[in-house]
């Protein structure tokens, strides 16, 4: 069956594709608008679909709209309460209408789709399907925990044989990721977008007030949770353009270990409902890297498999995979995050050619880039196909010396971003257990934290935060034979087989996705060397 998933209804709109149990395509569409996001997530662009990104991922697999057997949108209105606290009840109704338009606006997007062949998937089924229908193993316990769904911000169960059964939910008002919308909202960054400055500002306070927050969260018996309204200002003022202190750090580190503590109570009552094994997670809460490897050390699960895209853009393919399961047909495990837009060298000649800058043809990509690194230079990395995901993982990376301390800050310059924030390190799979511990290895989508072994902290210190610990991401030959290979060159030239990897582009910009992006972001900031498939482009 020909299967396209979409996401729309809040932020992150995407595209999925998959054809006869094979994942073929999955993209955001803020890499073709080269819009953050794709747009805001209020009521009213909820007739916004990801037009672009579903043309591409049709054209990726050879189909045009009208051969398509079914489309899954992750949202279901008809599952809205509109009497529920947490929705806003002056706007929600013209989401919850333009929901029920989706098909005639899907098959305005996309000419000859039948607009009678859109399903409404619920949201937190999307979730929870991208997760545990594209892990890598069979049957699993699924946790899916966001800001919000239709009328619910959680939802628990286990897949069997590809069928979902549900053991518990939360109803709004109470929301995980509201409350941590909330807090980032109040302390002066972008909700639904800023969370993960948040988690890194935590580790530079401490939880001084989490005895306060075990009264305002905390689980209960029947596998979900409350939250309780939070006067914001009673733990530190509101963040307005001024600068953070160590209340807001410590507020951050508060509600941080606050949310870890539930997540191991919620997966606790979930591995006693199933004695399942493998735990699978998705919603934005799971891109919360910190509370994933807690999950992961003392979690009853031996084994914790997360969505690269595990945010509402990853519901595309989660309402794909939803639907073919219902179908009767199960799904090839996901085999890589790598499945947006790629070029052949010839096309990206074409373009250095038509950009008029000057280039070269290397001989060998890897080794050039390597030497680069091991000068102390910044490398912007655009190879094969691009990541599905909020992670650059090799695909559209900056790269750079995880040796000199500089880099952080150095970096964080180049892309415009918060001082506190730290870089993630690549690295080879055969050497991560000699560096980094605690956390679970390997670790190909970097979604978990892992402690920086002692003895390694001095020598990669451009990439051991604060607390020293990593956000790392393993590299294997078999899945990435050119980025292994320039992590074994530069280990050759520097005796470390770590480098710097964060994702390239610029703050408030998305990831670059098509060379031309590349070229832009290259001329805009200072960048030393573009590496552009077998092209080498050097700053004069």
């Amino acid at each position: 069956m020909r299967i396209l998933g979409i996401n729309a209804v809040f932020h992150d709109p995407a595209a999925a594709l998959i054809v006869d149990g094979e994942i073929v395509a999955a993209a955001e569409e803020e890499r073709f608008t080269r819009r953050k996001h794709g747009k805001r997530p209020v009521p009213f662009s909820a007739w916004e679909v990801p037009g672009q990104a579903a043309a591409w991922c049709l054209e990726r697999a050879g189909l045009r709209a009208d051969q398509l057997d079914a489309v899954g949108y992750s949202y279901d209105p008809n599952l809205v309460d509109h009497s529920l606290g947490g929705l806003d009840q002056n706007s929600e109704p013209t989401r919850t209408d333009y929901a029920f338009r989706a098909p005639a606006f899907l098959a305005a997007a996309l000419p000859g789709l039948d607009p009678s062949i859109v399903r409404f998937v619920r949201h937190h089924l999307a979730h929870a399907a991208s997760a545990a229908l594209a892990a890598p193993f069979g049957d699993s316990a699924v946790l899916v925990a966001d800001g919000r769904g239709e009328s619910h911000s959680y939802l628990a169960g286990e897949y069997r044989d590809g069928k979902f059964v549900e053991l518990a939910s939360q109803r709004l008002p109470h929301s995980l990721g509201l409350m941590y919308e909330d807090l980032t909202e109040h302390l002066g960054f972008t909700r639904s977008s800023d969370e993960y400055k948040v988690m890194a500002l935590a580790s530079y306070g401490t939880p001084r007030f989490l005895d306060r927050f075990r009264e305002l969260l905390y689980s209960v018996r029947d596998g979900g949770f409350h939250t309780e309204k939070v006067d914001w200002e009673e733990f530190a003022p509101a963040v307005t353009g001024g600068a953070l202190g160590r209340d807001h750090a410590d507020l951050a580190a508060s509600v941080q270990r606050r949310l870890e503590d539930v997540l191991l109570e919620l997966s606790s009552w979930l591995h006693r409902q199933t004695g399942q094994q493998n735990l699978t997670l998705a919603g934005g809460i799971a891109l919360n890297c910190v509370a994933n490897s807690r999950l992961h050390a003392e979690g009853p699960y031996q084994r914790i498999w997360v969505q690269p895209a595990a945010g509402d853009a990853g519901t595309a393919l989660g309402a794909a995979l939803q639907l073919a399961a219902e179908f009767g047909e199960r799904a090839t495990p996901m085999r890589g995050a790598a499945l947006g837009r790629e070029w052949t060298d010839q096309e990206l000649e074409t373009v250095l050619r038509t950009a008029k800058v000057e280039y070269t043809r290397s001989e060998d990509i890897a080794a050039e880039v390597a030497q680069a690194l091991a000068d102390d230079h910044v490398v912007a990395w655009f190879q094969g196909r691009a990541e599905f995901g909020p992670r650059a993982l090799g695909h559209r990376s900056l790269l750079a010396h995880p040796g000199r301390s500089a880099n952080l800050e150095r970096l964080n310059e180049v892309k415009g971003r918060e001082q506190f924030r730290p870089l993630a390190p690549m690295v080879l799979t055969d050497r991560a257990s000699e560096i980094f511990g605690r956390g679970p290895l390997p670790s190909p989508y970097m979604l978990f934290v892992h402690d920086v072994d002692p003895a390694w902290r001095e020598r990669i210190p451009a990439v051991t935060h604060v607390d020293g610990t990593a956000r790392v991401q393993t590299v294997d030959p078999a899945d990435n034979p050119v980025l292994a290979r320039m992590l074994s060159e530069f280990d050759k030239r520097t005796g470390l087989p770590v480098v710097i990897n964060t994702s390239l582009n610029t703050a408030g910009r998305p990831m670059v996705d098509s060379p031309r992006d590349a070229l832009e972001c290259f001329g805009s900031a200072p960048i030393d060397l573009l590496a552009l498939g077998s092209f080498v482009v050097r700053r004069s």
